[in-house]
């Protein structure tokens, strides 16, 4: 225990679960068993349940965890207390009962109201003179003057031993543990979404699966959502909610490549080891810049799509009925699953920022709700990167039809999430608007009554979005913008320094680079989606 974190000789701490729920490398717990008595605590906030982006799934996974970790953690003899309330009011209680003197956490970069929670907590632990002590588990940085060394830093953390709580605790005796309350008991309906299990011990099993050999084809089969399910680690909503850190499978995975024989699976971990530092790396942009989740990264951007919503043409997208079949079929797996690999999320947004116009707060709020592995770093800055409000990486426009020939070549993705176009002939499914009246009458689909026409023009549409945007880029107040974004935000690794604008300018300009596709090494993953995450690659999708 570090010196400075010595308790008194008569100390009691609270150990508050936020987005950690593990025991695994956990430095809060470790440091509790340095004091005369200990308990655990886990609030469910009103102000969490109350946010846009919250989902019942979320507190799905969440409850998941709850039970088997307040169980082992009885076992060794802490109890872990699950309490509903704001959580300045739950403390003052709980202080009242268990005279506890000292709060131990990790540090969390997420939402706005999160930031105004912690606030509010530090304030009532001065005046109560309670002893807020927190620990970083991810590679953000608070209060980051400079990027540089940043890279450096994150690999000093994750190579650093995994905290460990070693034996058992000192619990406090008597304390009232009450039942976890059920979503029912919340005043909450259940999700729907096929949502994956939310422990700890889960955690781990992904992750030796995808270690031992499940991971042998995740370069080839990432980008596909009919083989990602499998090929990729599906740890996403795991370190999202922290029922395992993202050290552990940082070690983990450096030690299969270190000792397996199999040099496909090796190739295949790099790639995904490579891909884990970009996590943080987006994270940090929220840390340094919290009004990217409501504003644009460029200002220049302001008032660029805020006017001209469309709420017909959102709801459309939302419910998975644009009238183009992968779209729609992305959309309709994604709210049944509550997952989607990184290249189709792509689309959703790209489709969504460029085909119909509209914002990415809305449809960023939207999507939050949707994903199981919601992360709020990286959620919002990688919705601006994919509407070009960043003004320092090059507009990624995918093209829904060619998207659905190299990504569902033989239809069965479509087929299944869209049922109206199951008996379409495969050269028509990705564009089902091309059929004549003979066509539609043997498929049984008539595009304007069993499945809609195209929302709008595909060509048309892209054109007037990339005029509107390459219009912007040029111009004196954008181009000066772009330096100072690149030099807040930007990756200094591979010359990412330059300036963010004018390289992005550059590929802008040239006809190669916007038809150009790339190989999936090279793209950008969207969310937190941690199967592919890169880096601020200036790279145009066909």
């Amino acid at each position: 225990m570090p010196p400075h974190l010595a308790p008194p000789a008569t100390s009691r701490a609270l150990v508050w679960f936020k987005r950690d729920l593990r025991q695994d490398d956990h430095a809060p717990l470790a440091a509790a068993q340095h004091f005369e008595s200990a308990l655990g605590l886990f609030i469910i906030e009103p102000e969490w349940l109350a946010s846009p982006e919250f989902s019942t799934a979320h507190l799905q996974f969440v409850l998941d965890s709850l039970a088997p970790l307040r169980a082992t953690l009885a076992a060794r003899g802490l109890p872990l207390l699950v309490r509903v309330g704001a959580a300045v009011d739950v403390l003052a209680a709980l202080q009242a009962q268990t005279a506890f003197t000292h709060v131990l956490s990790h540090e969390e970069t997420g939402p706005l109201w999160t930031y105004a929670r912690d606030k509010a907590v530090a304030a009532w632990c001065a005046e109560r003179g309670v002893r807020w002590q927190e620990w970083t588990q991810t590679g953000v940085v608070r209060r980051l003057r400079s990027r540089f060394g940043w890279a450096k830093r994150w690999q000093a953390r994750m190579d650093a031993p995994r905290v460990l709580a070693q034996g058992g605790f000192a619990g406090v005796p008597g304390v009232d543990l009450q039942e976890i309350p059920s979503l029912h008991a919340l005043g909450l309906q259940a999700d729907t979404k096929l949502v994956q299990s939310g422990t700890e011990a889960s955690a781990w099993a992904e992750l030796d699966g995808f270690l031992d050999g499940r991971g042998r084809d995740y370069r080839r089969a990432m980008s596909s959502p009919l083989t990602a399910p499998d090929a990729c680690s599906r740890l996403s909503p795991h370190l999202a909610f922290g029922t395992i850190s993202m050290r552990a499978v940082h070690q983990a995975t450096e030690h299969a490549i270190a000792h397996t024989a199999d040099r496909a699976l090796a190739r295949a971990l790099r790639s995904f080891s490579g891909r884990l530092r970009w996590h943080c790396h987006f994270m940090q942009k929220l840390e340094d810049q919290p009004s990217i989740e409501f504003e644009n990264f460029a200002s220049v951007c302001d008032g660029l799509r805020e006017n001209d919503f469309d709420a017909t043409r959102f709801d459309a997208w939302c419910a998975g009925q644009t009238g183009y079949p992968m779209v729609d079929a992305c959309m309709r797996s994604l709210k049944a699953t509550g997952w989607l690999n990184f290249r189709m999320r792509a689309m959703l947004v790209s489709f969504a920022s460029y085909h119909l116009w509209l914002h990415w707060r809305p449809t960023g709020i939207f999507l939050a709700r949707q994903f199981l592995d919601f992360e709020a770093g990286i959620h919002w800055s990688q919705m601006q990167m994919q509407s070009g409000t960043t003004g320092i990486n090059t507009l990624r426009i995918y093209s829904p039809t060619k998207q659905a020939q190299d990504q569902d070549p033989d239809g069965a993705f479509i087929r299944h999430w869209v049922p109206e176009l199951a008996r379409v002939p495969l050269p028509y499914l990705a564009e089902p608007w091309k059929m004549n009246d003979t066509l539609e009458r043997m498929a049984s689909c008539v595009i304007g009554r069993d499945y809609p026409a195209p929302i709008v023009d595909d060509k048309q549409a892209v054109k007037a979005a990339k005029d509107r945007l390459y219009g912007l880029r040029k111009t004196p107040e954008a181009r000066a913008e772009a330096d100072a974004v690149q030099s807040r935000h930007g990756s200094r690794k591979s010359g990412m320094a330059q300036t963010g604008m004018r390289r992005a300018n550059t590929a802008g300009s040239s006809a190669k680079s916007k038809t150009q596709a790339t190989s999936p090494s090279q793209q950008t993953d969207l969310f937190a989606d941690m199967e592919e995450v890169p880096g601020d690659h200036a790279v145009d999708l066909a």
